[in-house]
């Protein structure tokens, strides 16, 4: 019955895509631009976020509000303009051009996390390059996920667009799931490292997210107040439900104090020690695996849990210390929660292996940040840490794009071979299309054999001395 029903909404999409195939630009970006527009409006974005938080339990409905807006916002700024129909790249000293083409249909799993803006900000570059969509669900969201995807079916129908380009699957489930990765052309994997290694195992070429949290290193000559300002926001921000939430943070000794002042002072509850073993054992009652009833709740619901009294505080993220991070603890591990941990470091060296063994533990190749001065240190770290993404100076929520920092929005972050991702960067509508390359001839061009080898020949290595062969 379920393989049944995956295979006609893939017909479906199928159909539809076929309807499109042959769009031009400027009626692929009234589809996109329609989308987007029903997606932004006050109203849905409310109704949206609220359902998603009552369903799922995880993050809160103001912040799934305002992302909601900020990203369809930011994906149709990075979408407009783009050119994704017909000719999009001439050489003509090369005599070759490309034409872009759809991938077909694309295979969506998409989190239990912010599922409305999740869901929007695929559907909206899969459209952009004419392509259909069917969206696979988290069992926890999926009344979210069909309420969202029938807004944008209903805004595609706005314009005589066939709806059918964007479908979500009536089963959730890990089955139904699977099978829509084995009958779509292409999958895009968004959640835990079950469902990405699910997509990679599907036969069908896929994309995954990576899987990991920032550890974010705060060095003496750093702007402290701003320091504080965007790790305390990270953190907090939707309970920390984000991958892209601050989650470690690494203080150079001689500012520790003052940093932890200006945590508390922007509404972070700093743990005595007492308080952060019992919060361990709260959201790691086994010391390995994190309590998922806690998951994405807000701090004083942690605290609670916990049995720490924040004395009437207003607190949005809770922080401990961690004395000797270069040991495996579940608190320096994912959290999905806005939980802090703290660690005092004394050399920058030692900051940068930090980084790096952290992230061997808890997911390599997603990213980390550093908020210093000295431009030698930025580039000092990011050579030596095996990340996709190094954040300067600014929230690592920044990760899935902002208006204030150059990096594409998406909500797919991929982590390249070191997270075992096709992908080293963030996931956009350059990665849903097919080219077509068409090749004419030039006048041959002739290789200088003396530049090609020079880097060689000019300092060739010296000989090896005569060996003399003695016996076995």
């Amino acid at each position: 019955m379920i393989r049944e029903s995956v295979e006609d909404v893939v017909h479906r999409a199928r159909a539809a895509q076929a309807e499109i195939a042959s769009w031009s630009q400027a009626e692929t970006d009234r589809a996109v631009a329609a989308v987007g527009w029903h997606c932004y409006q006050e109203e849905t974005a409310g109704r949206l976020a609220r359902l998603s938080h009552r369903e799922t339990r995880l993050g809160d409905a103001e912040d799934l509000y305002a992302l909601q807006r900020r990203r369809v916002l930011g994906i149709l700024h990075d979408l407009h303009g783009a050119r994704t129909v017909g000719v999009v790249e001439s050489d003509p000293a090369l005599g070759l051009l490309r034409i872009a083409k759809p991938l077909g249909v694309i295979a969506v799993a998409s989190p239990a996390t912010a599922p409305a803006p999740g869901i929007i900000c695929n559907a909206l570059p899969m459209l952009k390059t004419r392509n259909a969509a069917v969206f696979s669900p988290n069992p926890r969201a999926h009344r979210s996920a069909r309420a969202t995807v029938d807004v944008m079916r209903a805004a595609l129908a706005s314009v005589g667009a066939p709806p059918d380009l964007l479908i979500c699957l009536p089963e959730a489930g890990r089955e139904a799931g699977s099978l829509l990765m084995a009958e779509a052309d292409s999958v895009v994997a968004i959640g835990g490292s079950g469902t990405v290694r699910r997509a990679y195992r599907s036969g069908t070429p896929a994309i995954g997210a990576g899987v990991g949290n920032p550890t974010v290193v705060v060095d003496e000559t750093a702007d402290l107040a701003a320091a504080v300002a965007a790790v305390h926001h990270g953190a907090g921000f939707n309970h920390g439900t984000s991958c892209s939430s601050e989650s470690n943070v690494l203080v150079h000794h001689s500012v520790a104090a003052a940093f932890e002042r200006g945590l508390v002072e922007a509404g972070s509850h700093l743990c005595d020690e007492a308080e952060a073993e019992r919060l361990t054992r709260a959201l790691w009652p086994d010391g390995t695996t994190l309590d998922r009833s806690l998951v994405g709740r807000p701090a004083a619901e942690l605290a609670e849990a916990a049995g720490i009294d924040l004395h009437g505080r207003r607190v949005s993220v809770l922080a401990v210390r961690c004395a000797d991070p270069s040991q495996d603890q579940p608190v320096l591990r994912e959290k999905i929660s806005p939980l802090l941990t703290l660690c005092a470091y004394r050399d920058f060296g030692e900051a940068v292996r930090l980084v790096q063994a952290i992230a061997e533990r808890c997911g390599l190749g997603h990213s980390c940040a550093v908020h210093t001065a000295r431009e030698d240190r930025v580039l000092r770290l990011a050579e030596a840490v095996t990340h996709c993404r190094v954040v300067v100076n600014q929230s690592t929520m920044t990760n899935t794009g902002s208006l204030s920092a150059g990096v594409p929005f998406t909500t797919t972050l991929s982590s390249g071979s070191w997270g075992g991702s096709s992908v080293a960067g963030n996931v956009t509508w350059r990665h849903f299309l097919n080219h077509t390359t068409v090749s004419r001839p030039i006048p041959a061009r002739v290789p200088d054999e003396a530049a090609l080898f020079a880097p060689y020949r000019a300092d060739p290595p010296a000989p090896r001395p005569a060996q003399v062969l003695g016996r076995v």
